[in-house]
C-alpha cells in the first residue's frame, strides 16, 4: 500500500501517545441547562486546542463515539484568517514549532496541513467506536493527501467511499477552467465488517413516484404468488392448486361457483403445465388484500404486495453523489444569520447535509463527535435529528478559538434550544426552541500540574491508563456524586469502599489515596475482586514476593486527591 512521507512526519507520528492527558474543567456560567452531570453521558462543547482536548475525551469516551464529522481546514493558501479555510491560523503555527522544530520555518503549507491532521486523526480513531463511522469535508487541496492519512490510520479497507458533494449547483466562476460545484466527502468505517450506513426515507413526492397506496398503505409489486422451483410443480404439493376466482373490479375469492358473477378463473399454470401457489387457501381469504392483479394480453398474473417494513417508511439507498437543493452553502448562511441577525462566521455548513450524515449512521442515544466545530452546525442537525425521531443523540463539540466558542457555537446552542426571533421583509419571524442542554468545558491543566484533582477525575484517569477503555458509567456516577464532601474528609471505610474502579479482562483496578500505606489488612477492607488486581496507593509495607503471591500490582500514588 503507498504511503505519504511528508516534512515533520518522523516529528508527529506518535505524538498523540506523547501529548499528555489534560484535565477539562466545567464552565457552569457557559453551560445550558445541566448541574453536576458527569462527563461521559451529556452534550458538550469545549474550547481550547483540539487536540489536547480529543487526549483528554479519552478516558471518558475512547471507543464509545458511533459518528465523527470534521470539516478541518481547507488549506487553500488563503492568509486571511477563516477558521474552516487556514492552516496558518497562529494556534497551529505555535504547535508546530514546538512539535516539530526548526523544521517548522521549511515545511510547505501542505507539509503544516499534514503535520497538523496526522496525531488528531489518530486520536479520533481512538475515540471512535468498533462500528462507528466518521465524514470528513475536504477539497481538491488536500484530498489526496487525505486519503493516504486515512489509509494508514483506519486501514484502505475501511473505506466507505469518496462522495462529491455538491454545495454550489450554479458553480463557482473564480475557479481557473471549470466553474467549481463540489467538494468531497470522505466516508470511512472503523472496521468495515462492523459498520453500516442506513437509508434515506423517502419524501412524499418520491414516495408516490415509486411506491402505490392503498388502505393499509404503502406497497409496490412483489414476487408472483405462482410458485417456482423444484417443488412448484402439483405433484409436489397437490393441496396448493386450485382455483383462484378474480372479479371484473380485481376482487379474489377462492369459492367455487363464482364464474357466473362474470369472475374469471385463474389457475397456476406455466406452459400448460400445473403448478402451485405459494399460499394456501386461508391465507388467499383473509390477506386478498396482501395481493395485486395484473392484467396482460396473456392473462391474469397474481402478484404479493410488498410492503415497508412494520412501522418504517420506505427508504432508498444514498447515491455516490451527495446532491439535494438543501445542501447549498447558501442555506447554511442564511440560517446563521437569522439566528444571530448577522453575519458571524464564514461558510458554515447546511443543516441539511449534516442530518443526512447523523441519520445515516447513528439511532437512539449513540455519540456524534465534531472536533473542529467552528459555528456549532453539527450540533444544531443532532438536536433537530433527536427532534425528529425522538432519539436521544448526544454531541461533543471542541472549538479552539475563545471567541467563536464563546460567542458564536455556545450562543447559537443556546438559542435553537430556547427558541429565537428573526426579521424578514419587514416582519418578525419566531422559531421555537428544539430542546436540548449542554456542559461547557475548557481544557485545563495536565494531571501531573493541577492542584486539588478530585477523586473521579484521577479514578477515570488512572483507570483509562491501566485499561485503555473508560470506566463503567454507573461506578463513574456514583464516584461523582462522593466528591463532595472532599474525598480527604471522608472517613477511612468509606474511602475504602470506593476504591475500587472496576475490571478489564479479569484486572481489578482499586485507587487510594496517597497516605494510604498498603497492608494485608487493608487489602482485606477493600471490595473483593477475584483475580489480578492493580492498586494505586501512597505506599506499601508488603514485599515483592508477598503482592506477587497475592497477585498484586501495587502502583505508587503520590497525589492527595479531594
Amino acid at each position: 500500500m503507498p504511503t505519504l512521507n511528508w516534512i515533520g512526519k518522523e516529528a508527529v507520528i506518535n505524538h498523540h501517545d506523547e501529548v499528555p492527558i489534560h484535565t477539562l474543567t466545567h464552565d457552569p456560567d457557559r453551560s445550558l441547562g445541566t448541574e453536576n452531570e458527569p462527563l461521559g453521558t451529556g452534550n458538550l462543547l469545549i474550547e481550547g486546542d483540539n487536540l489536547l482536548a480529543l487526549k483528554a475525551l479519552l478516558p471518558y469516551y475512547a471507543g464509545k463515539v458511533k459518528c465523527i464529522y470534521i470539516d478541518p481546514p481547507y488549506n487553500t493558501g488563503n492568509e486571511s484568517w477563516v477558521y474552516n479555510d487556514n492552516v496558518n491560523d497562529p494556534t497551529i503555527q505555535k504547535w508546530l514549532g514546538k512539535t516539530v522544530g526548526a523544521l517548522a520555518t521549511d515545511l510547505s503549507r501542505h507539509d503544516k496541513w499534514l503535520c497538523m491532521m496526522y496525531p488528531r486523526l489518530c486520536l479520533l480513531h481512538q475515540l471512535l467506536r468498533e462500528d462507528g463511522i466518521i465524514f470528513i469535508s475536504i477539497d481538491d487541496n488536500e484530498l489526496h493527501h487525505l486519503q493516504l492519512l486515512m489509509n494508514e490510520i483506519f486501514g484502505e479497507v475501511n473505506l466507505i467511499a469518496c462522495l462529491p458533494t455538491v454545495m454550489n449547483l450554479k458553480g463557482n466562476n473564480d475557479e481557473f477552467g471549470f466553474a467549481g460545484t463540489h467538494e468531497y466527502t470522505l466516508c470511512w468505517a472503523k472496521n468495515k465488517e462492523y459498520s453500516q450506513i442506513g437509508e434515506f426515507e423517502l419524501d412524499e413526492e418520491e414516495i408516490l413516484d415509486s411506491w402505490l397506496e392503498d388502505d393499509y398503505g404503502y406497497y409496490k409489486k412483489g414476487a408472483g404468488l405462482k410458485a417456482t422451483g423444484q417443488n412448484a410443480p402439483r405433484a409436489k404439493r397437490p393441496n396448493l392448486y386450485y382455483p383462484i376466482f378474480v372479479s371484473p373490479e380485481d376482487e379474489l375469492t377462492v369459492i367455487e361457483g363464482c364464474e357466473t358473477r362474470n369472475y374469471e378463473e385463474v389457475l397456476p399454470m406455466t406452459d400448460g403445465q400445473e403448478m402451485s401457489w405459494r399460499w394456501g387457501k386461508q391465507k388467499v381469504t383473509t390477506e386478498s388484500h396482501n395481493l395485486m392483479v395484473e392484467r396482460t394480453d396473456s392473462g391474469i398474473s397474481l402478484f404479493k404486495k410488498q410492503r415497508p417494513a412494520l412501522g418504517n417508511l420506505p427508504t432508498r439507498k444514498p447515491k455516490s453523489l451527495l446532491y439535494k437543493p438543501e445542501y447549498s452553502s447558501g442555506n447554511g448562511t442564511t440560517v446563521l444569520k437569522e439566528i444571530f441577525g448577522e453575519k458571524v462566521f464564514d461558510n458554515p455548513k447546511p443543516i441539511q447535509l449534516l442530518k443526512d450524515f447523523v441519520s445515516l449512521s447513528t439511532e437512539g442515544d449513540d455519540v456524534i463527535l465534531d472536533s473542529f466545530a467552528g459555528s456549532g452546525t453539527t450540533a444544531h442537525a443532532v438536536l433537530e435529528q433527536n427532534r425528529e425521531d425522538r432519539g436521544n443523540r448526544r454531541f461533543i463539540l471542541v472549538e479552539m478559538k475563545s471567541k467563536i466558542a464563546r460567542e458564536v457555537t455556545s450562543v447559537r446552542l443556546e438559542r435553537v434550544s430556547e427558541g429565537y426571533t428573526f426579521e424578514r421583509r419587514g416582519r418578525l419571524q419566531h422559531v421555537y426552541g428544539i430542546g436540548g442542554t449542554f456542559s461547557y468545558y475548557h481544557v485545563g491543566e495536565t494531571f501531573l500540574e493541577k492542584q486539588d484533582i478530585l477523586f473521579s477525575e484521577m479514578a477515570q484517569y488512572l483507570f483509562f491508563k491501566e485499561t485503555g477503555m473508560p470506566m463503567a458509567v454507573d461506578i463513574a456516577q456514583s464516584l461523582l456524586e462522593g466528591d463532595s464532601p472532599s474525598y480527604g474528609a471522608c472517613n477511612t471505610d468509606e474511602r475504602h469502599q470506593r476504591a475500587f474502579l472496576g475490571n478489564a479482562d479479569g484486572v481489578g483496578v482499586y485507587l487510594l489515596n496517597s497516605d494510604d500505606i498498603l497492608t494485608e489488612d487493608l487489602i482485606d477492607r477493600l471490595p473483593r475482586h477475584e483475580g489480578s488486581k492493580i492498586i494505586h496507593c501512597g505506599g506499601t509495607q508488603l514485599t515483592e514476593a508477598t503482592l506477587k503471591q497475592l497477585g498484586i500490582t501495587f502502583r505508587q500514588m503520590p497525589y492527595n486527591l479531594v
